[in-house]
């Protein structure tokens, strides 16, 4: 398991880091898996928010898991249909 730094931690916890990846009605798509790859590995820091309804509650951790594996990241933060995912340099 990788170590997260505090300040990754604080930076995720920030009300003003922004979403700048939604899951929507398309579900999880190997588009979706690329655009958060690629945003990784432009800013290592990447928030996502899965559309409510989309995922049943006893899912979301599965699912969080599903795309930190599928990205080569760790999952920073977790709360209900919003995660945080990190890729260390």
């Amino acid at each position: 398991m990788t170590t997260i730094p505090h300040g990754i931690k604080m930076e995720a916890q920030s009300r003003d880091f922004k979403v700048s990846v939604r899951v929507g009605k398309s579900g999880i798509t190997d588009m979706l898996i690329d655009e958060i790859h690629h945003q990784l590995k432009a800013r290592s820091l990447v928030k996502i928010k899965i559309n409510k309804g989309l995922i049943e509650r006893q899912e979301r951790n599965e699912v969080w898991q599903f795309l930190a594996d599928s990205t080569h990241s760790t999952l920073v933060l977790q709360r209900g249909n919003i995660g945080v995912l990190w890729k260390s340099s």
